[in-house]
This record gives C-alpha cells, sequence and structure tokens, in this order.
C-alpha cells in the first residue's frame, strides 16, 4: 500500500492528469450528444429501416478518449524518464516490477473512474437526445448494454495502460506516443485501405482497437469480424505483453 500511495500521490500531482481526465469525460460526452444528434429522421426514415445500434452510437466518443489515455499512460511514465526523477523513485522502490505494478494500478483507478463518469454521461446524454429524434433511447439495465459500457471502460483503462508500457519501454514519451497513436488510429485505417478482403478481415480481427471496439455492440453481433468479449481480450493481450516487457525492460537496464 505504501508504494500505492507514493505513486498515486505522483500521478495526482502531474499538472497534467487532472486535464486529462477531464478531457477523457468531456470527449465522450461531447461526442455522444454530436453523434446521437446526427441521427434524426433527413438520415434515417424509421429506427424500423435504419437499424441503428443506439448503444454502440451513444459510446462513439470512446473511440476520440482513447487517445486522451494513451496520453496520461504515457506521461505517468515518460515524465519521470524526462525529468530524471526515475532514479529517485528506483533508489525508493528498489523491486522494480513492483514500482511499474504500483504505478499501473494507480493509473487504472484513476483512468477507471474517468471512464467510468464519462460512459454513464454518454448514455445519460444519448436518452435526452434520441427520443426528441425519434429513436428509442438505450436502456441503462439491458445485460447488452452494461456489457458495452463496461467494456468501454476497459477499453479506456487498456489504453492508459498501453501508453504506460509503451513509456516503459522507449523511456520517451513523444516515441511512446506516436507509436501508441499509429496504433490506435493507422493500423485501422489500413483496414480500410488494403484491397484484400482476407487482410482486411485479419486486421479487423487482430488489430487492438478495431477488435477491441466491438465490445460496444449490442446488434446483429454475427456480422463482427469478432466477439465483443474475444475482441476487447485481443487489447488486453497487447497491453498485458507490452507491460510485461517494460517490467523487464525496466529490471534489467539502468534509469
Amino acid at each position: 500500500m505504501r508504494w500505492l500511495h507514493a505513486e498515486w500521490t505522483k500521478l495526482r500531482t502531474l499538472p497534467s492528469t487532472w486535464w486529462l481526465l477531464t478531457a477523457t469525460v468531456v470527449l465522450a460526452v461531447a461526442v455522444a450528444a454530436a453523434a446521437a444528434s446526427s441521427l434524426t429522421s433527413a438520415v434515417c426514415a424509421s429506427p424500423a429501416a435504419c437499424h441503428e445500434d443506439t448503444v454502440r452510437l451513444s459510446l462513439t466518443g470512446v473511440r476520440l478518449s482513447q487517445a486522451v489515455c494513451l496520453v496520461l499512460g504515457a506521461l505517468s511514465m515518460g515524465a519521470e524518464y524526462g525529468t530524471g526523477t526515475i532514479r529517485t523513485t528506483l533508489m525508493a522502490m528498489p523491486t522494480r516490477w513492483r514500482a511499474l505494478a504500483a504505478k499501473a494500478t494507480a493509473l487504472s483507478l484513476a483512468t477507471a473512474a474517468a471512464g467510468a463518469v464519462g460512459i454513464l454521461l454518454s448514455l445519460a446524454t444519448a436518452r435526452l437526445i434520441l427520443p426528441a429524434n425519434g429513436f428509442e433511447a438505450p436502456s441503462l439495465t439491458d445485460a447488452p448494454t452494461l456489457r458495452a459500457a463496461t467494456g468501454s471502460v476497459l477499453v479506456l483503462t487498456l489504453v492508459a495502460l498501453l501508453g504506460l508500457a509503451l513509456a516503459t519501454l522507449l523511456r520517451d514519451t513523444a516515441a511512446a506516443l506516436t507509436l501508441g497513436l499509429g496504433v490506435l488510429y493507422v493500423v485501422p485505417l489500413l483496414a480500410h485501405l488494403v484491397a484484400s478482403p482476407v487482410w482486411q478481415h485479419r486486421l479487423e480481427r487482430w488489430a487492438p482497437m478495431p477488435a477491441a471496439l466491438s465490445v460496444q455492440a449490442t446488434r446483429d453481433l454475427d456480422r463482427l469480424p469478432i466477439g465483443p468479449w474475444p475482441g476487447l481480450g485481443v487489447l488486453a493481450a497487447y497491453a498485458g505483453v507490452l507491460c510485461v516487457g517494460g517490467a523487464v525492460a525496466l529490471s534489467t537496464r539502468d534509469a
């Protein structure tokens, strides 16, 4: 608990932490409001003809909020390498993998809390907007909605851990963000650019973000390239492998 308290103190005293956590919530809600407002009779004559997954639509903001979580994760470790305080951290906590585990725990709890607020407000916002446009509001108690909401919070948390792991491996915030943003946004773009349907399907199944965001779907699950929970498991595998790699690198090389 002493190590966790120390890492939480460092995280909460970073000037950027509270701005980034606030941005995570604001982006999720703002994009949800915009997406819900765009679903009108001019776009879709009737809900029956449209077959729109309103839950997934309400959670569209996660696609932007994840970038903020990546920045938060990268800064939580990259800031220490940038200022040289990583040496002080490792002197105070010589068991390096435990230091990284404490940092990951503090980061996960903060990101999950902000993510949960953002997701709940996004769904609540959609419930206010969609009925006015003639569409059914997403229920907050249905099992598929709860799965999509919980999975979205886990996506944001895992992306933050991805940023932490990359910053630990690369020891540079800018490099971690460049690689992380490429994984989040460039790889999914390639899935739409490649000509081969086989490779499109493979990228949608095994690239971390297209796979992970399948957890938001509540309709037409048989059409997904990968199931909701297996898709989230793909992102968890990426984050887990990189975190283990970061722990090994932190334990075996000089700070």
